[in-house]
């Protein structure tokens, strides 16, 4: 009896340590990165609201729990508490992974060098550390009566319960207080019918290029495949590239299909390569100083870009041709700062070879531009919501020299695509008048003329397995989205294409 009551002992006193050395590593590594903990806190689609208070509170909790734990008289309290913090701790990674569109940065300490699911791992398994030690005081206090083991255990019930019931809590109050309804109206002139879907296996892929009988899909995760699929995703034929120099410290490969060519671009190197689709094998086309991103082809020796300015550091609109006569330039005015000219600028770049459009949607506001092939303005667009200023906050971490989004961003327009005179645009924010429900089950892509600045219409996408769009290609009456790891294939109504360009 004395053995197994010595073997408990030993457990609690260990359980007891491994929490008192987690909670003040934890709370102590929060208090000397306390700047970029507040801006990590700030990030989180559940305490982004309520960060300047948490911020704080959790770390002088953390030490005040420990502090429990190492007195003994006070063990049972301290158990509980901790038990408390984790179970929150677990209900607001489960809800981050589960339940947000926003996925943070890690918080603090050990949480900082785990990824999300990782932490989940590890948060369960002291959840149950906290419960064996509870369990180990009620079977040894001295008290010995079953209304005193239903207390704990009815204690423990309720502290699961109180505490997972505050988190979800606070993530409704910061959802309802960070994305407010907008007040616009959408219609639905047409409908978009679902023709074919096809299983990728993997969420890596990304459009490269298209004809109208084909579509040609990249690989982040194996940057020289290619793979082919005609227009109905039925047939698929996959092909690798092969350059000609490999020796250079590339960091994001993308590849681009334009007519009978391919190019092979790493604007962080910066280089592009060049081939033919009829062999595949790529050859140094253009290599140069400046870095640029957001590339998008014009023709088969003019790239548009997005890059940053040498001097101020902000983003800025360019062409570079890479043929024998290479050249960049910049116009600098295209892109209009409101906060800080990088975050708030951000969005993404099409150029319509059909039309010589060139258009960039911004990523947290409801604009856009429409440029010609040699960067002229031709004028500035509104989409139909109301976000006319970027809603982010962006703040620097001195200690490390980063800029930093230091609260989750109001994302506005999250993908688009641009065929002829239409753009398309993944809308992020719900319309007045439109059902929870349905926009729970689909995305929306609502439509612009580019020639009128006018709004055409909306259709739905629907979600597969709960996974929503996340990138499309618009071909003539022909869209295609990725959608989890699944390629679809929608045809739309003439209804909806009757303001295309003939």
């Amino acid at each position: 009896m004395k053995f197994n009551e010595r073997i408990k002992s030993i457990v609690l006193e260990t359980i007891c340590l491994l929490f008192v050395l987690l909670f003040v590593y934890a709370s102590i590594s929060k208090l000397l990165d306390f700047e970029n903990f507040r801006i990590q806190l700030g990030q989180s689609p559940l305490l982004s609201s309520f960060a300047g208070i948490v911020v704080w509170l959790v770390p002088l909790i953390e030490l005040l729990i420990a502090l429990l734990l190492f007195l003994k008289s006070y063990r049972l309290v301290g158990l509980f508490s901790a038990f408390s913090l984790m179970i929150m701790f677990t209900a607001y990674i489960f809800i981050i992974l589960n339940y947000s569109s926003f996925i943070p940065c890690s918080c603090g300490g050990i949480l900082e060098k785990m990824g999300w699911t990782e932490h989940l791992i590890f948060n369960v398994i002291f959840v149950l550390l906290t419960l064996l030690g509870i369990i180990i005081v009620e079977k040894s206090t001295s008290i010995k009566s079953i209304k005193w083991s239903r207390l704990v255990y009815f204690g423990v019930f309720t502290t699961v319960i109180v505490c997972t019931g505050i988190v979800i809590l606070f993530f409704n109050l910061s959802q309802e207080i960070s994305n407010k309804r907008n007040n616009f109206i959408r219609r639905f002139p047409g409908n978009a019918t679902k023709v074919n879907e096809i299983n990728l296996k993997f969420s890596s892929y990304y459009f490269a290029g298209a004809t109208d009988k084909s579509i040609y899909l990249g690989n982040y995760t194996a940057p020289l495949l290619v793979t082919k699929l005609d227009s109905v995703l039925k047939n698929k034929t996959e092909f690798i590239i092969k350059p000609n120099r490999v020796n250079y410290p590339f960091q994001s490969v993308q590849v681009r299909v334009l007519s009978s060519n391919f190019y092979l671009i790493d604007g962080s190197v910066p280089i592009i390569y060049m081939g033919k689709i009829d062999d595949w094998k790529a050859y140094v086309k253009w290599k140069g100083s400046t870095t640029f991103s957001h590339y998008q082809l014009m023709d088969s020796t003019t790239v548009a870009v997005r890059s940053n300015n040498t001097s101020s550091g902000e983003s800025e609109l360019g062409t570079l041709k890479f043929d024998v006569n290479a050249k960049i330039s910049f116009n600098t005015n295209l892109l209009q700062k409101q906060i800080d000219g990088i975050f708030d600028v951000d969005g993404s770049l099409h150029f319509d070879i059909k039309s010589q459009k060139l258009v960039y949607i911004y990523l947290y506001r409801n604009q856009f531009i429409v440029a010609n092939r040699y960067l002229d303005l031709d004028y500035r667009g509104k989409t139909i919501d109301t976000v006319s200023k970027a809603q982010i906050r962006v703040s620097t971490v001195k200690t490390r020299n980063e800029m930093k989004l230091s609260a989750p961003p109001l994302v506005v327009n999250k993908s688009s695509s641009v065929y002829k005179n239409l753009l398309f645009v993944n809308s992020a924010l719900l319309g007045k008048y439109e059902p929870q429900e349905m926009w729970n089950e689909a995305s929306i892509i609502d439509i612009y003329n580019i020639d009128s600045n006018s709004y055409e219409g909306s259709f739905y996408v629907y979600n597969i397995q709960k996974s929503k769009l996340k990138i499309f290609l618009v071909i003539n009456d022909n869209f295609y989205g990725f959608i989890g790891e699944y390629l679809v294939h929608y045809k739309l109504s003439k209804t909806m294409l009757k303001a295309y360009k003939k």
